[in-house]
């Protein structure tokens, strides 16, 4: 019922703002007056066919040049990170939190949510040891899809991790000490041993084959995963020139395909230049940055990547103290990675994580919106254009009762209006557009003016 009476509202509002724009911004005359008033009746008529979607209309998000699309009609997003909803959903005492947080979600017009397909030898570990897996945490990753689906809000799912945390990289090379590999010698040999290589990829084979315990869907055949990453935040420090990761790159998206070829495949990059553009390694945060053995362009070149992927923590790259000087970084660094996408790599962009710790001297909530609005902005500027920014993704939310989990990144919708205002409006610039235009018609549909005045106007 709130998601109904959400959806009444927008159209309300709708019905006002199309009827100000039709006696103010056009000077009351009679042709304009009739050209906006049927866009207004498309508008309302569309974002209700939109919202009504008939589940055989729940079908894969595709990639058509630089756009998501589904069913024909652009796909462009606004969704969130919720990394721990596995884990939450083993335990009977906290998997009503993920019910709560896509609930949450759902009522704010958020679309996607990116999280962890992935536990490696660690606290409700989903593989114990390599392809040794515990059913009760598979069924828990069972039922965050099933709960996503029910909500509409479809998954990235991460099939690993560059850091320790939930196994990692680093969880794979102790495997293969303990399996007698005594030739490991570092967590970045997980990119080049063969042996590690068959771990990960006997791990992907296991997800991507899994049939739904909820909704008996086979993983790669359900429309509620958006698309499979390979890992979170690949880094290779000890190969600079980038050469050790592309090629596990190469290998591993290979592999994905072969198994799912329906589903989207991005890498999980936090989007650092590297030495194929020199050029371009201006707009990394730092000179650290192009030492880690990634390399943006590069990287997204590789067959069977659909999509790349951003990430964007001014306070972590730049400097922790809280600064007006981290706002022109966001804003240069997605336009670069948005331009590259467009100019080089031809596909859609994502800021699959972005966001501020109010653990950061001189933090203040609102910057932090200051922040997510220049985020939400420079998606829009690509937007209006047809352009390859696809969307972006809040680093995170939370559902409330989980504040022992906060590293600081954490959004409670409820606990922050200014911030919930500012994500419900851009979730409605993204519907109303998606609503509206056809993947054929980009900005050049008739109600382009229309389009435009509504989607930048503040009070939406």
């Amino acid at each position: 019922m709130e998601i109904f009476r959400v959806r009444i509202i927008s159209f309300i509002f709708l019905l006002i703002l199309t009827e100000t724009l039709c006696s103010n911004a056009f000077g009351g005359s009679m042709k304009n007056e009739e050209d906006l008033k049927e866009g207004q009746n498309d508008i309302v008529n569309s974002i209700s066919n939109y919202g009504e979607m008939k589940e055989d209309e729940w079908e894969m998000v595709q990639k058509r040049g630089n756009q998501f699309v589904v069913n024909e009609q652009p796909f462009y997003v606004n969704g969130f990170n919720t990394y721990w909803l596995m884990v939450f959903a083993a335990d009977e005492s906290t998997k009503g939190k993920v019910t709560d947080v896509f609930k949450q979600a759902s009522s704010m017009g958020l679309t996607v949510c990116r999280t962890w397909a992935f536990n490696d030898g660690q606290w409700r570990a989903l593989q114990k040891s390599p392809s040794v897996y515990d059913e009760n945490v598979f069924k828990a990753l069972d039922f965050v899809v099933s709960e996503a689906k029910k909500y509409k809000i479809r998954l990235i799912l991460s099939l690993s991790n560059n850091w320790e945390a939930y196994g990692g990289k680093a969880q794979y090379v102790k495997w293969g000490k303990e399996a007698g590999l005594h030739n490991l010698t570092s967590d970045d040999d997980f990119f080049s041993h063969p042996t590690l290589r068959t771990y990960y990829k006997a791990h992907v084979k296991t997800v991507l084959n899994r049939v739904n315990t909820f909704t008996n869907i086979t993983y790669k055949e359900d429309p509620t995963i958006f698309a499979w990453e390979l890992m979170n935040e690949p880094r290779c420090n000890s190969d600079p020139s980038g050469d050790k990761l592309q090629d596990w790159i190469q290998e591993m998206a290979f592999h994905v395909k072969k198994i799912d070829p329906k589903h989207l495949v991005e890498v999980g990059l936090e989007g650092f230049y590297g030495p194929s553009t020199p050029q371009r390694v201006q707009f990394n945060p730092n000179t650290y940055a192009q030492q880690v053995g990634t390399d943006f362009i590069r990287n997204h070149l590789v067959l069977g990547i659909d999509f790349a992927s951003v990430h964007m923590y001014a306070d972590s790259w730049i400097s922790q103290q809280i600064s007006d000087t981290h706002i022109p970084f966001v804003k240069s660094w997605m336009e670069a990675h948005i331009e590259d996408a467009e100019k080089h790599l031809n596909m859609p962009v994502l800021l699959t994580e972005f966001g501020v710790s109010s653990k950061d001297p001189g933090y203040n909530s609102s910057y932090r919106d200051t922040l997510i609005s220049t985020v939400y902005n420079t998606i829009l500027n690509s937007t209006r254009k047809g352009g390859s920014g696809a969307g972006s993704l809040l680093w995170q939310v939370f559902p409330d009762g989980t504040d022992n989990m906060d590293d600081g990144y954490g959004i409670v919708f409820s606990k922050f209006t200014s911030t919930s205002s500012i994500v419900s409006l851009q979730s409605n610039r993204m519907k109303l557009f998606n609503s509206l235009c056809s993947s054929k018609c980009n900005w050049s549909c008739k109600k382009k003016n229309v389009l435009e005045k509504t989607l930048y106007h503040d009070e939406l």
